[in-house]
């Protein structure tokens, strides 16, 4: 598989997630830079999660991992997504069920932040009820380059 390029100029990987993109913040959408995208890409998939969640949030909501951003059909020629900007396409349903993007908020120590970028081969024929579960499913057989930056945060 390829690899994709997704920076952030607000933090570098595995480096400090600026509060302002947190709940204890403004709590908008970091910027983002993809490249490296094969020319055959029709479209991209943008997922953000946390991984660290602890046992009781995974008991609570039944998961293992917390999604805060889910958006697909993003048009293969973007390669800039704004600070506080949803990137063209279609947003998905986070573990909160909204449309929106959802910054950090650990409820107990430092967590990991995975900012995942797909290319595809096609468009996804799914709708804006789908999760990040339903994006994964379909579009796993259709992935032909990934990237993926990593952010931490703590709350003080």
């Amino acid at each position: 598989m390829k690899e994709l390029k997704i920076t952030s100029p607000a933090f570098k990987h595995n480096g400090m997630i600026p509060s302002k993109y947190t709940c204890d913040g403004d709590n908008i959408s970091p910027p983002l830079n993809i490249g490296d995208v094969p020319k055959e890409t029709v479209s991209l998939v943008l997922i953000m999660d946390d991984p660290d969640i602890p046992q009781f949030v995974k008991e609570r909501f039944d998961i293992d991992i917390w999604d805060h951003w889910v958006v697909f059909n993003i048009p293969a020629n973007v390669t800039t997504i704004f600070e506080g900007r949803n990137p063209p396409g279609i947003i998905g349903k986070n573990t909160q069920n909204k449309n929106v993007y959802t910054g950090p908020c650990p409820p107990d120590r430092e967590h990991r932040y995975f900012f995942k970028v797909y290319a595809l081969d096609t468009k996804l024929s799914i709708s804006n009820n789908s999760k990040k579960q339903d994006v994964e499913k379909v579009m796993k057989d259709h992935i032909i380059a990934k990237g993926e930056l990593i952010g931490l945060y703590k709350r003080q």
